[in-house]
């Protein structure tokens, strides 16, 4: 299952790299070059930084574990981004859909 959202921010970078390192201390997770990834026990997602958002495409085998990584994440850059009051507004992916 995988699901998606944007961020529009001008400090996607700052915000993949914030979130990368932070997990980065006790999972896999690695960024670089405006990409990022976060590797769950439960699940993983990817992140992608542009000039004018953070995208972040999230993964799981089922929607329990899904909607984990997407509390964990949420949860996560409203922390960190605070200033910016972010929503994140998560669309379902069909899995026959490519992303």
């Amino acid at each position: 299952m995988k699901a998606i959202a944007s961020f529009p921010t001008h400090s996607a970078n700052r915000y993949l790299a914030q979130l990368c390192d932070h997990f980065g201390r006790k999972i896999k997770a690695e960024h670089g070059d405006a990409k990022g990834s976060i590797e769950f026990s439960f699940g993983r997602c990817q992140l992608t930084a542009s000039d004018s958002d953070l995208e972040i495409l999230a993964q799981a085998d089922d929607q329990t574990r899904l909607d984990q990584v997407i509390g964990i994440l949420t949860s996560h850059l409203e922390r960190f981004a605070f200033r910016e009051n972010p929503f994140l507004d998560w669309q379902k992916i069909e899995t026959n859909q490519p992303t």
